[in-house]
């Protein structure tokens, strides 16, 4: 007879048998709701090397007498003009591949629009784990939209994000509703090849193909929407996205542009990786311990001119994602080890590494690296996109913007 003990037990051993490989969030492989419609009115190009805010104050009138203060200036430094929140409100929709993989889509929206979009990451778990991830600990990511907000018409640049294996496709939201903000079209497919629930059910598809064919198809799925502008379009992804991208780049004409985070280029031993002819921007963490720094170093140093690379000192593989939000600041790591599965994590101590890289010091904290990364990739794909004029803060001086070192490597000719 299996009694309520027992039937228990199976149940946790088979949950904690697919947790073994949750661990892994957004780690690299070598594998490489509603359907609103998501819509430039450009803003200015920037192309000096500080930008200037001028801010009116107030005019004052007593009796007859007129007196108008000097307007103030606030000075901005290069590295981080695109450090905050952009001019556009972002709205937030998802839509659908003919496979039936969601794609996720920032967007600019009109103005008024608020709100805010959440997402648990125990949603994207298999059951299984699901049940067991019940520690009262922060397990979700909120970033400011509006849920299927009116878009602006446009037409803006599209931003193609690709994520990791083991990770999910908003898992990067800072950054993709940041980039929405700053006038861009942002979808991101979900690979179900190498996402989170595949990992956790040991389902992944290890043929490089198969989620490089679902950027292609949201580049297609994009071109029935009239806010988004295909004659401008840039690839990001992170770890083992940072493999997709390299070969989308390749393969479609559409792309004009990729920047690959925490990534590198693959390639048979004793041989030289062959990257795309495209522009590229490289920008990886010094302490990354899952693609090390010269892993994304070699990639630059292979990709044809023009090519940029940024190594930001003390951040990690999870600097470039959402998850060192989760788990009280431990990750998807401490999610589980508030859940009573920490016996099960040290036993696998390469779970933990994984599933912690880039969250507890010598690391610095993910929100003061999000501002030059964000400035960062804004710039370039404003840049590629022709949105400015020339690069704005991507030379070795932005470098004096921060307090954590970033050493800027250019290849421009």
């Amino acid at each position: 007879m299996v009694t309520a003990r027992h039937d228990d037990m199976i149940r946790r051993t088979s949950a904690l048998a697919a947790l073994s490989l949750f661990a892994l969030v957004s780690c690299s492989s070598s594998d490489g709701v509603s359907n609103s419609t998501p819509a430039e009115s450009s803003a200015a190009a920037t192309t000096q090397a500080e930008v200037a805010v001028v801010t009116d104050a107030p005019t004052t009138t007593a009796a007859a007498t007129t007196t108008t203060e000097a307007p103030t200036t606030t000075t901005i430094a290069a590295g981080l003009t695109y450090a905050e929140r952009g001019p556009y409100p972002v709205g937030f929709t998802t839509m659908v591949l003919p496979a039936g993989n969601e794609v996720a889509i920032w967007y600019p929206a009109v103005e008024g629009t608020t709100g805010e979009v959440t997402y648990d990451v125990r949603d994207y778990t298999p059951d299984a784990v699901k049940t067991l991830l019940t520690a009262d600990i922060p397990a979700t990511f909120t970033f400011e939209a509006g849920q299927d907000a009116a878009a602006e018409p446009g037409p803006f640049p599209v931003v193609i994000y690709s994520h990791g294996y083991s990770g999910i496709n908003v898992g990067s939201s800072f950054l993709t509703a940041h980039l929405a903000s700053w006038g861009h079209v942002v979808a991101a497919p979900q690979h179900p090849a190498r996402d989170l629930a595949a990992a956790t059910t040991f389902q992944v598809d290890r043929d490089p193909q198969k989620s490089a064919d679902d950027v292609l198809a949201t580049i297609e799925l994009l071109r029935s929407q009239p806010n988004a502008d295909l004659e401008r379009v840039v690839l990001v992804g992170h770890s083992a996205g940072g493999g997709t991208i390299l070969t989308v780049a390749e393969q479609s004409a559409d792309v004009d542009a990729y920047v690959s985070m925490a990534s590198g280029a693959f390639a048979a031993e004793g041989e030289t990786p062959v990257l795309p002819g495209k522009p590229s921007f490289f920008i990886g963490g010094k302490l990354d311990a899952v693609i090390e720094a010269g892993r994304t170093e070699a990639a630059h140093a292979a990709a044809p001119a023009p090519s940029r690379l940024w190594m930001l000192d003390k951040v990690g593989h999870n600097g470039f994602d959402d998850f060192c939000t989760l788990g009280d600041g431990a990750g998807i790591i401490g999610l589980a080890e508030a859940s009573g599965l920490g016996a099960f994590i040290d036993s696998n101590p390469g779970f933990r590494a994984l599933g912690e890289d880039g969250c507890k010091p010598p690391n610095i904290p993910v929100t003061e690296a999000w501002p030059i990364i964000n400035h960062a990739i804004t710039a370039f794909v404003r840049e590629q996109t022709g949105a400015d004029t020339a690069a704005v803060g991507l030379d070795a001086g932005a470098s004096s913007s921060y307090t954590v070192a970033v050493e800027i490597t250019e290849r421009l000719g």
